[in-house]
């Protein structure tokens, strides 16, 4: 996957794979938003697991194996979620999510918490722009998010 000529396979999310999507989750979280004490990773676990998977469109990608190296979430026209397990990170696979999600399900919104710099510069090099900023994130806990569109 390291050349962009190999095209990402994309495949269904089944409710039989919550449990190996939530486990990508957890270990994305813990390699990259650093800001985030254990207390609240406990928290949101069983949120992933329980509610939020179920509430978005979700393909993701595997490896020769059949396990999953990333999955992304989409809900209208935004990317709701997007995590690659720390092992396949830098491979290109959240770039060819993200060109998968515009050119192929109209994404044209992402939010980001404000505290991971890395993916507001990911999403920065994708094309989107920041339009606004809320103090704290959805769940009202003290994690700014900064609500990007597509330019």
């Amino acid at each position: 996957m390291n050349s962009p000529k190999n095209q990402l396979l994309l495949e269904p999310v089944f409710p039989s794979d919550y449990p190996e999507v939530t486990e990508v989750w957890e270990a994305s979280v813990r390699a990259t938003h650093h800001f985030l004490p254990e207390a609240d990773i406990l928290y949101f676990k069983p949120l992933i697991l329980n509610e939020y998977l179920k509430a978005v469109d979700l393909v993701c990608t595997k490896d020769t194996t059949g396990r999953i190296l990333g999955f992304m979430g989409v809900h209208g026209d935004s990317l709701e979620m997007l995590f690659i397990h720390p092992n396949a990170r830098g491979k290109g696979i959240g770039a060819q999510f993200v060109h998968h999600a515009i050119h192929q399900l109209n994404v044209r919104k992402v939010e980001v918490n404000e505290q991971n710099p890395q993916a507001l510069g990911f999403y920065e090099r994708m094309g989107f722009v920041v339009v606004s900023r809320s103090e704290l994130d959805g769940l009202g806990k003290p994690y700014p998010i900064l609500h990007m569109e597509l330019t």
